[in-house]
């Protein structure tokens, strides 16, 4: 029973060591660039990796999921009580407050994250990371600080894109299939809009990229061992930043829309 307790314990400490681990490293990302152009040059390739290449899989899952919604709620609604354009504004408002920000986050959290976890942890078995501070250069600054300002950056961008994308394929389901009518469907759409729906899928975008590129930066900076385990270090980082988005979710929907 002892030995348990202490087992326990010992869990526990290497937990509450992992977040003091994570937030001293924050300390040391967060601090001026030595070379300013470095910075900018890192910050351009670090953007066209992880936001433009991302735009096309943002485009196929949002177009897909905008025509998925449309049907749902219309084959599941059907009730003469209820407006034919309630199916194009439950779909707007699932567009913009969940799927564009949350769900398009946890996707991208799988392919940025795991690339970020990846990249970094082979620097660090590879001893790049090593180099780099025997030369004296803060390498958490070098390597971390342009990836999560360019995620940042980023990904309210591709939340606009999903936004259209998801709305248009709705409506092209709606043409396509006749499940609902085109000029039904752009009532719903446009009908009690509320312009604060965008702001809080962009302030929530904003947290959870900070969340995804420092917590796979960190998974990866603090890599040991092989090849192994940069697949492991890739794989926590996925599976930590999905609960830790899921968690602030809940936070920041209460605080927002309570």
């Amino acid at each position: 029973m002892r030995r348990f307790v202490c087992v326990l314990k010992d869990k526990e400490m290497n937990g509450i060591e992992k977040i003091g681990e994570y937030f001293l490293l924050m300390g040391r990302v967060f601090r001026m660039p030595d070379r300013w152009r470095m910075f900018w040059r890192q910050m351009s390739k670090e953007m066209g990796k992880q936001g433009l290449e991302s735009i096309l899989i943002t485009l196929i899952v949002s177009v897909f999921m905008g025509a998925i919604m449309t049907l749902q709620t219309k084959l599941n609604t059907e009730n003469p009580l209820l407006p034919a354009y309630s199916t194009g504004l439950v779909t707007r408002d699932c567009i913009l407050l969940e799927f564009s920000s949350t769900i398009l986050c946890l996707l991208l959290a799988g392919k940025v994250g795991s690339n970020i976890a990846s990249e970094i942890g082979t620097m660090r078995i590879t001893e790049q990371i090593d180099a780099m501070e025997i030369m004296g250069v803060n390498s958490a600054n070098y390597l971390i600080l342009p990836k999560i300002v360019a995620f940042m950056v980023m990904m309210p961008l591709l939340v606009t894109l999903s936004m259209f994308m998801g709305l248009l394929g709705g409506y092209g389901i709606s043409a396509i299939t006749h499940v609902l009518p085109i000029s039904e469907y752009l009532l719903g759409i446009q009908y009690a809009f509320i312009p604060f729906y965008v702001w809080y899928s962009f302030i929530k975008t904003v947290i959870f990229a900070f969340v995804i590129a420092s917590m796979a930066s960190y998974y990866g900076y603090y890599a040991r061992g092989g090849a192994l385990e940069v697949g492991k270090a890739s794989t926590k980082a996925v599976v930590n930043s999905s609960i830790v988005i899921l968690l602030l979710d809940v936070v920041l929907t209460n605080l927002m829309l309570n």
